[in-house]
């Protein structure tokens, strides 16, 4: 079974940055897929971020150039650096791993899910 834990998550200004982190626990033998999702008030989760084991990343629209994702494959972690931050990008945050366990045994787990809101 995998773990994750996140972190980072408050309330900040607009304009202002937050750093969120996500590490993994558990008997994992490779993490392929590490990203970031978001699920405001009376909305749908969403994708915010997603960054494979090669590192190639993808972005939600409304995010690019704001925001940026990267990985510790030595710490199992992934991080979302978010600049710019607007109102609109208030929601619950969380992290999503999939990968292996070892031969024919797959994982896809999700974070418990932390609070950003940006607001004055």
């Amino acid at each position: 079974q995998v773990q994750l834990v996140e972190s980072g998550g408050g309330l900040v200004q607009p304009g202002g940055s937050l750093r969120l982190s996500c590490a993994a626990s558990g008997s994992i033998f490779t993490i392929r897929t590490m990203g970031w999702y978001r699920q405001a008030p009376g909305k749908q989760r969403e994708l915010v971020a997603v960054i494979i084991s090669g590192g190639r990343t993808n972005y939600a629209d409304s995010v690019k150039g704001r925001f940026t994702i990267s990985r510790d494959n030595a710490k199992n972690t992934v991080y979302l650096q978010m600049n710019s931050l607007k109102p609109e990008d208030t929601a619950v945050y969380y992290c999503m791993m999939s990968g292996g366990l070892g031969p024919q045994r797959d994982f896809h787990s999700w974070g418990q899910g932390t609070q950003v809101t940006v607001s004055s």
